[in-house]
């Protein structure tokens, strides 16, 4: 599977943009995926925002991954979901929205990464690398010497999330890291077109 160098995660919380204007840019820039993240929204908000995610991702020719939820993702037709320590477990996220589905899963530590690599997980993530707003109760940060030996030990492509800006990708594409997720820095950031292209400038000089 080829992931995208750069992973936009959308969570209108702190988008500057409305929901349209985004999913349009970050198509105009080449980007091809876009995660759909509301840790604040009840089931049949989500599913809502899901089914709007998914609408827009298709007419813009982009595959759309739902945050958390493999239910959600299912029902609304998304293309795969992304579960964490305390969701699903993978296995059984994957049976829910079948095996041609993407299922992306979150691991914090290298003991977590090595059980992800084990499973039929299509991408490892690993964080918070750095401090992060978007989350309440964020777990450690990964030290920079395990985030190494992770790279060195997962086969599987790992994305990079947490506090990440275009000021500190760079280092991250130079130790192997496949792909960066992105919130805050991509979303809530007034010139969106211009960040998107800077990101990209980022990955591609790796």
């Amino acid at each position: 599977m080829q992931l995208p160098r750069v992973y936009p995660i959308i969570d209108l919380e702190v988008s500057c943009h409305p929901l349209e204007l985004v999913v349009a840019e970050f198509a105009a820039a080449g980007l091809s995926w876009v995660q759909w993240r509301d840790k604040k929204a009840n089931s049949r908000q989500l599913f809502a925002g899901a089914q709007r995610v998914v609408e827009l991702a298709r007419r813009h020719r982009l595959k759309a991954v739902v945050n958390d939820r493999a239910d959600i993702a299912w029902l609304s037709g998304a293309d795969g979901v992304h579960v964490g320590q305390e969701d699903l477990p993978v296995e059984e996220a994957r049976e829910i929205v079948g095996s041609d589905k993407i299922v992306g899963y979150s691991t914090h530590n290298l003991t977590q990464a090595l059980e992800a690599a084990q499973s039929s997980a299509d991408y490892v993530a690993i964080g918070p690398i750095f401090a992060t707003a978007s989350k309440v109760n964020p777990d450690p940060i990964v030290p920079w010497e395990e985030l190494r030996e992770i790279r060195i030990r997962v086969q599987k492509p790992l994305v990079a999330i947490g506090g990440i800006t275009s000021q500190n990708a760079a280092p991250l594409f130079d130790i192997g890291i496949d792909s960066v997720a992105v919130i805050r820095d991509l979303v809530g950031t007034p010139d969106l077109r211009s960040k998107i292209h800077q990101f990209l400038r980022i990955a591609g000089a790796r």
